[in-house]
């Protein structure tokens, strides 16, 4: 029996192996959906090639180095099979791979932005999972848990749920992180309006001459580009606003004004960010990040505790069973959860730039702004490099960029550097479309596509535009509140120590390579 099994076998294999001589190899390789009809090596990735989703090389193409003790992001090298999209988009698209010279010195060149993480076909580069550390302060009964939500998450989070790119899920997000066992819900639209007030102060004092510092002021929210920055701009660093990111400004007044408002003790305090950004679980990190725990003399409290990335809240919502579809909404907790459409905005390209321009135009006149300035088309949009210029009554002409993707930060670098940048403020964003493309979003398409980025940009307008009671950052009642009862004024001591920083000469950690 086994005999006649055997040969059984035999005549199958024999069979088949007759069968696909008749059909041809052409037959085979054109029956597999995906193939590459390239010669052997391939004429790799075309520019016009980044929008289309699948369809992946058949060439071994390497990948990016990733440092085993990187806080943001982690390979599986089982998962890994050497496709070269990490490289791809590292190189050419954020310009940090392959820009610096061999061998490299005592740093992994990384600016932790995670765009490999969306572009990688099977998920061999994720974002490193924190949700363990975030479910085991849940289930503490001695820590008050908090948690800040940024403004790109809530159009990103609807996708793992199966909505549609760009639903709105504000008021969803809410009620499942209250369902979570959240103890406060913060929203971190409070603290871009915050930044709004410090970073336009900031940009007043510079061009009057109050503050000795050059122009343009470059903004400061994206920790990639910061890091970027640092590692191949450092001489410009100057040119750096001073404020931190609206994530670290609200970890350091949670710990401090909201503990003493609440009478809770801020070492009992266990502060989560949910971000749409890897580069934010690198930027909690940061040495100087402790400006909460210094105020009270407690130099080891950190501002941020953990960060989950949107991808790492579907997850820690799917595994308590907890389905957004079938929640009702609810509002974010009192004190640190107000916001106005402008900070809301801060998820996309160009958002930070307009809304900043908003609340200059009142800061300056003491009048609000002209409808105009409620829709700044030209600082709009996904085009690489934007530019405007506002008329302001006591200032004259503001001129500002808006820069997103981090190849088309370093022909503006290179202008500012040579002295040949015309603009007072300049908006630069790590990531393709802002904030909404952070690499902690969901992988609805590989690569990222522009149509996603779209509809996620569109929900964050819209709803400026039309859910929003306030449209300013000046509007916002509990940010006043803040000044008058802890800070007393943007920019005043108080302010700097919590909400401003300083930034760290990474130039030294590589050799770079000359661009031009």
């Amino acid at each position: 029996m086994q005999n006649q099994a055997d040969k059984q076998k035999q005549m199958t294999r024999r069979g088949f192996l007759k069968m696909m001589g008749g059909i041809g190899l052409a037959g085979i390789t054109a029956s597999i959906a995906g193939c590459s009809t390239d010669p052997a090596g391939g004429k790799g990735w075309m520019p016009q090639q980044y929008q289309v989703a699948s369809s992946w090389p058949i060439q071994v193409k390497g990948r990016v180095p990733i440092d085993p003790n990187n806080p943001s992001i982690v390979r599986d090298d089982q998962k890994c099979i050497l496709c070269g999209q990490c490289v791809e988009v590292c190189e050419k698209v954020q310009t940090v791979f392959g820009y610096y010279e061999l061998p490299i010195k005592d740093d992994i060149t990384c600016v932790n932005c995670g765009q490999c993480t969306l572009w990688c076909p099977t998920a061999a580069i994720t974002e490193r999972d924190d949700t363990a550390r975030v479910l085991a302060a849940l289930k503490d009964k001695n820590m008050h848990v908090v948690v800040q939500t940024a403004p790109a998450t809530r159009v990103g989070l609807g996708e793992e749920f199966g909505m549609a790119p760009g639903t709105f899920v504000e008021g969803k997000q809410v009620a499942a992180l209250k369902k979570l066992g959240f103890d406060a819900v913060f929203d971190t639209n409070f603290s871009a309006d915050l930044t709004i007030f410090e970073e336009g102060t900031e940009l007043i004092r510079r061009i009057t001459g109050d503050l000795k510092e050059p122009l343009p002021q470059f903004t400061s929210c994206s920790p990639g580009w910061v890091k970027f920055c640092e590692y191949y701009y450092p001489d410009l660093l100057p040119h750096m606003s001073s404020c931190k990111s609206p994530q670290q400004m609200l970890g350091a007044l949670i710990k401090t004004y909201y503990a003493k408002e609440k009478g809770i003790d801020p070492e009992k305090i266990f502060s989560v960010s949910i971000m749409p950004c890897t580069a934010k679980k690198f930027e909690c990190q940061r040495p100087e990040m402790n400006s909460a725990g210094k105020h009270v003399g407690k130099p080891a409290l950190r501002d941020v505790d953990a960060v989950l990335t949107t991808r790492e809240l579907a997850r820690l919502l799917k595994s308590q069973g907890i389905d957004i579809n079938n929640l009702p909404d609810a509002k974010y907790d009192s004190l640190m959860g107000e916001s106005s459409g402008a900070g809301l905005i801060f998820g996309a390209t160009g958002g930070v730039m307009e809304a900043a321009i908003r609340s200059a135009y009142f800061l300056i006149t003491k009048q609000d702004p002209p409808a105009a300035f409620l829709n700044l088309t030209p600082i709009r949009g996904l085009k690489g490099c934007k530019e405007a210029a506002v008329d302001i009554p006591g200032v004259g002409t503001l001129k500002v960029a808006v820069v997103h993707g981090l190849s088309n930060a370093r022909p503006v670098l290179e202008a500012v550097r040579k002295k040949e940048a015309p603009w007072h403020f300049i908006e630069f964003m790590c990531c393709p479309g802002g904030c909404i493309s952070g690499g902690g979003q969901p992988r609805t398409s590989l690569p990222p596509s522009d149509t996603v980025r779209q509809a996620r940009i569109n929900s964050l307008y819209n709803a400026d535009a039309n859910i929003y009671k306030e449209r300013k950052s000046y509007e916002n009642k509990e940010v006043l509140a803040l000044y008058e009862k802890f800070l007393e004024n943007p920019n005043s001591h108080l302010a700097h120590e919590l909400l401003h920083t300083e930034y760290v000469d990474r130039g030294k950690k590589l050799t770079a390579k000359k661009t031009v």
